[in-house]
């Protein structure tokens, strides 16, 4: 099973992204969505995550009151707004989904991963 994340490119600082995930080969709503991010040189780290309901949503400190990661079950589609985007913020956006909502913050423990897209925020 292989996800898709879009919406990737190039923006000014400031400025802001929204990313897409769309699941076509499992069922989605019962899987509690995540995003993560790595940049050059660095370990991938959490990003946010969103419960298969929708009615519970993490972030790292990092993009609190900036990102927000959404779902549409009806779409099988998981979203992450990027706002007031910083050049720090540059790095490959990676989706991902898993069963349990137990330590979502982790890389592991997710069954699926999506190929990623290139963010890139220019100062």
């Amino acid at each position: 099973v292989q996800l898709q994340a879009y919406g990737g490119g190039l923006v000014q600082a400031g400025g802001s992204l929204r990313l897409s995930c769309p699941v076509s080969e499992f069922a989605f709503s019962n899987y509690h969505m995540g995003w993560f991010r790595q940049a050059p040189g660095k370990e991938r780290e959490f990003v946010a995550a969103i419960s298969w309901s929708g009615g519970t949503t993490y972030y790292a400190d990092s993009v609190k009151g900036r990102f927000t990661i959404s779902r549409d079950n009806a779409k099988n589609t998981v979203y992450l707004q990027m706002n007031s985007l910083k050049p720090e913020d540059t790095a490959v956006y990676y989706c991902a989904a898993r069963t349990s909502i137990v330590h979502v913050t982790a890389t592991r423990g997710y069954a699926y991963w999506g190929q990623g897209t290139l963010v890139t925020v220019s100062s």
